[in-house]
């Protein structure tokens, strides 16, 4: 069958109209449509099937046996594509389809948890489909288009990007528990000067090694890494074996590893982005960033 052999979708509406009403006049008025014009789209579907769908010499017009195979499938059909188009219309509204969401490690013990709980009661017809990515990958990903939204601690400018500064997260020190220093309330960087670090990698968290190496420059050291650790729990186990001192975002104190203490900071952050890619976002990104825009107010 080519495709001028097959009923288009105005025949199947017009076809299930009659078998409802019955009636010709009576479904061309539901139809808007004269009972000619829809007597030849009838016609038209019973040339393509190639049999009739009506007994029209009976009062009310009958279906045949055909026309009652046909009227449930053409049912089932014209539903199918309501569903269709009325769930494309609803991601373009932002209210329907999935939304990717890549997230650095913590993230969800800090900024991004109430979010995603705010949008999925705003936004129930959306599906967050939620992934834990380190920045580089998080990059890759919305490159290629496999992620809509990512949430990174600082990311490299990048021309085919859209980047946006959503909040302030402040840094905190972590030392072992039986540290030396573990005692004191206030902890001056440049006391660590001679320490042994754990760090994460440029490669896996760029900004927050950039950040670590800024500060401890300004406190007049470069800092002795010992051990680099993809992963934040390991990092921070490390620090708790005692291997070394290293830096981390505020939402990493909320781990309670035993064996840690934590100290401030004074004025040491690093920026949450939101990044997409350049160009112009689905609805449902506009609507999360709108939320994250509205918690990160004072």
């Amino acid at each position: 069958m080519n495709e001028h052999d097959r009923p288009e979708l105005r025949h199947l509406r017009a076809f299930v109209m009659v078998a409802d009403e019955l009636h010709f006049g009576r479904a061309a008025e539901r139809l808007a449509v004269s009972q000619p014009a829809l007597s030849v789209q009838i016609r038209q579907l019973e040339r393509l099937v190639g049999t009739p769908l009506f007994d029209r010499h009976n009062r009310p017009v009958l279906t045949t046996a055909a026309g009652r195979v046909l009227d449930e499938s053409a049912r089932r059909l014209l539903r199918d594509v309501d569903l269709m188009v009325e769930a494309a219309r609803a991601v373009a509204r932002g209210q329907g389809g999935t939304l990717r969401v890549g997230f650095g490690p913590t993230m969800m013990l800090s900024t991004l948890a109430p979010v995603v709980r705010a949008f999925r009661t705003r936004a129930p017809g959306v599906k967050v489909d939620l992934r834990e990515m380190v920045t580089a990958d998080q990059v890759a990903a919305l490159l290629r288009d496999d992620l809509d939204i990512g949430f990174v601690r600082g990311v490299d400018p990048d021309p085919r990007l859209e980047c946006v500064e959503v909040a302030r997260e402040p840094l905190r020190m972590a030392l072992p528990r039986d540290h030396r220093l573990a005692r004191r309330a206030q902890v001056p960087l440049r006391a660590l000067a001679d320490e042994p670090w754990v760090l994460f990698p440029r490669a896996i968290a760029p900004q927050l090694h950039a950040q670590v190496l800024r500060l401890c420059g300004e406190a007049g050291f470069t800092p002795r890494v010992v051990q680099e650790s993809r992963e934040v729990s390991t990092t921070i186990g490390l620090v708790g074996a005692g291997v070394g001192v290293t830096i981390v975002p505020v939402a990493v104190q909320r781990m309670s590893w035993p064996d840690v203490v934590y100290r401030s900071l004074p004025r040491a952050s690093i920026a949450i982005s939101a990044v997409w890619r350049a160009g112009e976002a689905p609805r449902a990104v506009d609507a999360l960033l709108a939320l994250v825009r509205a918690r990160a107010r004072p």
